[in-house]
């Protein structure tokens, strides 16, 4: 079963295209993600989704509902966490929860349940009547997903949800994420943690409003790197190694990484040749003295990083062509 479909959606604001011709399904009961960095248009394509915004161009299926003619129903179907802390400062956590399940229309005989679930999921149990505005950051966070699946939505959509949050914050936040999943309800996310998309079941990269790539997170750093041998580079300074290297035959790929550099080469015979490859071109730029060159298995954040440099080159390469 299909939870999400969308087909050429665009989005446009003036002459500004945010979105720009996206599809993708997200299967049932996934963990679904979009990453990329900030304007990339992952909040625009999920403001659509959630009947927030209307498309410029192209259709979409939320929930089973068509985007354009049940945009209503659609919202009574799906939870949303904005990146922005939704909930009100100036009311307590309890009263913030009575008044979501108010607006999701949950039944009366229900709600202390369902508002007590919340409460477990923040760890705000005995403090519900804390103001909100006193929490700490991850526990914001905890709560507000409480509040957007007390109606128990089949979707959820969560926009950026731990930008600015501690690492055990975002850690704690995940483990919720993976038990929603368990629960079958469908998570669609949008990140630019890479740590984050590796937890997804599937990733839509998203770059420029352009979708650039979509597989499983290990597929797609195995697929984005095909046909070259990957290499950390260290010895000299970083920025000169990519200097030296960029753009020469053969090199598909450089970049710094830290204090050493990884560099992308055509695949040949065997992983050595590669090796002496780099260093040849190393000593031409007469950056010699000791030098480790050593074979590493490609990460999303190398797969992400080269295919956003061959989105520039592409651009590039058309604004030349039409000039």
């Amino acid at each position: 079963m299909i939870a999400v479909h969308a087909e050429n959606l665009v989005k446009h604001f003036g002459p500004f295209t945010a979105v720009d011709g996206i599809s993708f399904e997200v299967p049932e009961g996934a963990i679904f993600g979009f990453l990329g960095p900030n304007g990339a248009g992952k909040t625009t394509t999920i403001r659509m989704l959630c009947g927030l915004l209307v498309p410029t161009k192209g259709r979409a299926t939320v929930a089973g509902l068509d985007l354009a003619r049940d945009a209503d129903r659609i919202k009574e179907r799906i939870g949303y966490m904005s990146q922005r802390f939704s909930l009100y400062g100036d009311l307590t956590v309890l009263q913030n929860l009575q008044f979501y399940a108010g607006i999701y229309r949950i039944p009366r005989r229900k709600r202390p349940a369902r508002i007590d679930f919340a409460l477990e999921i923040a760890g705000l149990r005995g403090h519900e009547h804390r103001l909100t505005s006193t929490l700490a950051g991850g526990v914001k966070q905890r709560l507000a997903l409480g509040a957007a699946i007390l109606h128990e939505p089949r979707i959820v959509f969560l926009d950026e949800p731990t930008a600015g949050v501690d690492p055990a914050s975002r850690r704690a936040f995940w483990d919720l994420i993976a038990e929603l999943r368990l629960q079958g309800t469908t998570v669609f996310v949008t990140t630019h943690y890479m740590d984050e998309a590796e937890h997804c079941d599937r990733l839509v990269l998203i770059y420029g409003g352009r979708k650039i790539a979509e597989a499983p997170p290990r597929q797609l750093a195995a697929e984005a790197l095909s046909g070259g041998s990957l290499f950390a580079v260290s010895g000299p300074p970083s920025a000169s190694i990519v200097s030296a290297l960029r753009g020469k035959p053969g090199i598909r790929a450089a970049q710094v990484y830290g204090s050493s550099a990884r560099v992308l080469v055509d695949r040949g015979p065997d992983e050595a040749s590669g090796a002496r490859r780099i260093e040849a071109l190393l000593a031409e730029a007469g950056l010699v003295g000791p030098c480790q060159v050593k074979p590493v298995r490609p990460t999303l954040e190398d797969a992400f990083i080269h295919l956003i440099e061959r989105e520039d080159a592409l651009a590039a390469d058309r604004k030349g062509r039409s000039q």
